[in-house]
C-alpha cells in the first residue's frame, strides 16, 4: 500500500505505472512546462522534475512507496539534482542548447583573425605585433550599463531575452514560433535612457585596442593557428573568448614548400648542362649554398636533385630540416651559327645515320603557337556539337 501519491499526482500517473508510462508522463509535462516555453512555471517544472527523479530510481520509489518524502528525507535521499541536469539526462541536448551546451554559451565568443607571413619568417622564426581592437567591460559603470539598480527585468518576456508566439495553424493545431524579444532585444534586461551610462550607452562595453606579441615559430604552417586564451571580447556574465591568429604564409618569388621540404627550379644554359657548372643558392637565413655540377657530368633539362638538411625546419624540432629539392631547367639556344657547327659535332657524340629511300618527300617543318591550336580544336569541336544538333541525316539508303 503506498503511503504518499504526491510525486505521482504531479505526474498524472498510478502509484502502479510501470517506467515507460513514467517517461512518457515526464516527457510529456517537462516540454510543456519547460521554462524557455512557460517562463512563469518555474517551480512546477521543479515539481515535476524532482517527482520523476525519485520514482524513476527504483531504491527511491521503495522508500518513497514505504513512508512517503519524510522517509527520502530521513534515509538520506533528499539530494535532488537541479531541475535542468534531469531534463538534459533526459533529453540531451536536443531541446534549446540547455545543459553542456548552455555552459557553453557562458563564454563569449572568439575573434579569429589573419596573420599574413612570409615564408622567411616562418623558417627563421619571428615575432610579429598585432593591434586589435575588442570589447571590454565598462569601467565607469562596471558592465551594469547604467545606475546602480537602474537595470530591471525585462517584463516583456520576463529576463528570458525570447518571446514565444502561438499562432493557430488550424482545427486543433497550433504553432509555436521563438523570437527573440524586441523590447531588450535579447538581454533580458532594459534601462531607462535617462538613467543609462554616458560612457558606453548603455552597451555595457566600450571598444578597446589590444596590442598582442605574436610569436611565430620556426617551422610553424601555413593555417596553424596561434591561440591567445581569454584575450577576446568582453561582455558581462561570460567567461572572455580567445584570439586566434591563422597564419597565413604568402607565396614566395624562388622556393615553394611542400612540408618540411624546399622546391626551387634552377634555369641553366645549355653549356652548363653539357660542361658542368657552379651556382650559388641563397637561403632563406641569409646563408650561400655553392651548387657544383662537375664537368663531364651532363644536367639533363627536367633532372631533380636534392640537398639534405637544407630544407624547412621542423616545427618544435627546428634543429631537424627537410629537403632542399632542385628541378634543372637547360635553356637551349634559338639558333647556332653554321660555321661553328662542324666543330660542334666533333665534340658531341655521332649523330645516328638516316637512310633516306628512293622517292621520299621533303617537307618543311613550322613553329606551331599552342594557344592558336587550342583555339581551332575548340573551334572544330563547337563545328561538331553543332554538326549533331541538327539531326539524323537527309541522305538514305535506297532500297530495291
Amino acid at each position: 500500500m503506498v503511503k504518499e501519491t504526491t510525486y505521482y499526482d504531479v505526474l498524472g500517473v498510478k502509484p502502479n505505472c510501470t517506467l515507460d508510462e513514467l517517461k512518457k508522463a515526464y516527457r510529456k509535462l517537462a516540454l510543456k512546462y519547460h521554462p524557455d516555453k512557460n517562463p512563469n512555471e518555474g517551480e512546477k517544472f521543479k515539481q515535476i522534475s524532482q517527482a520523476y527523479e525519485v520514482l524513476s530510481n527504483p531504491e527511491k520509489r521503495r522508500i518513497y512507496d514505504q513512508g512517503g518524502e519524510q522517509a527520502l528525507k530521513e534515509g538520506g535521499g533528499n539530494g535532488f539534482s537541479a531541475p535542468m541536469d534531469i531534463f538534459d539526462m533526459f533529453f540531451g541536448q536536443a531541446f534549446g542548447g540547455r545543459g553542456r551546451g548552455r555552459a557553453r554559451e557562458r563564454r563569449g565568443k572568439d575573434v579569429i583573425h589573419q596573420l599574413s607571413v612570409s615564408l622567411e619568417e616562418l623558417y627563421k622564426g619571428a615575432v610579429r605585433k598585432l593591434a586589435l581592437q575588442k570589447n571590454v567591460i565598462c569601467d565607469k559603470c562596471e558592465g551594469r550599463g547604467g545606475k546602480k539598480g537602474a537595470v530591471e527585468t525585462c517584463p516583456a518576456c520576463h529576463g528570458n531575452g525570447m518571446q514565444v508566439h502561438i499562432q493557430q495553424l488550424g482545427p486543433g493545431m497550433i504553432q509555436q514560433i521563438q523570437s527573440m524579444c524586441s523590447e531588450c532585444r535579447g538581454q533580458g534586461e532594459r534601462i531607462n535612457p535617462k538613467d543609462r551610462c554616458k560612457q558606453c550607452q548603455g552597451k555595457k562595453t566600450i571598444r578597446d585596442r589590444k596590442i598582442l606579441e605574436v610569436h611565430v615559430d620556426k617551422g610553424m604552417n601555413d593555417g596553424q593557428k596561434i591561440v591567445f586564451g581569454g584575450e577576446g571580447d568582453q561582455e558581462p556574465g561570460l567567461e572572455p573568448g580567445d584570439i586566434i591568429i591563422v597564419l597565413d604564409e604568402k607565396e614566395h618569388e624562388m622556393f615553394k614548400r611542400s612540408g618540411s621540404d624546399l622546391i626551387m627550379r634552377m634555369n641553366i644554359e645549355l653549356v652548363e648542362s653539357l660542361c658542368g657548372f657552379q651556382r650559388v643558392i641563397r637561403t632563406l637565413d641569409d646563408r650561400d649554398l655553392v651548387v657544383t655540377c662537375i664537368p663531364g657530368e651532363v644536367t639533363k633539362h627536367g633532372d631533380v636533385k636534392c640537398i639534405m638538411n637544407e630544407g624547412m625546419p621542423q616545427y618544435k624540432n627546428p634543429f631537424e630540416k627537410g629537403r632542399l629539392i632542385i628541378q634543372f631547367l637547360v635553356n637551349f639556344p634559338a639558333t647556332i651559327p653554321p660555321e661553328v657547327i662542324p666543330q660542334l659535332e666533333n665534340c658531341l657524340p655521332p649523330r645516328p645515320e638516316s637512310m633516306i629511300p628512293d622517292g621520299a618527300e621533303e617537307c618543311l617543318l613550322m613553329d606551331m603557337d599552342p594557344e592558336q591550336e587550342a583555339r581551332r580544336r575548340e573551334y572544330n569541336n563547337a563545328y561538331v556539337e553543332d554538326e549533331s544538333d541538327t539531326g539524323p541525316s537527309r541522305v538514305q539508303c535506297a532500297t530495291h
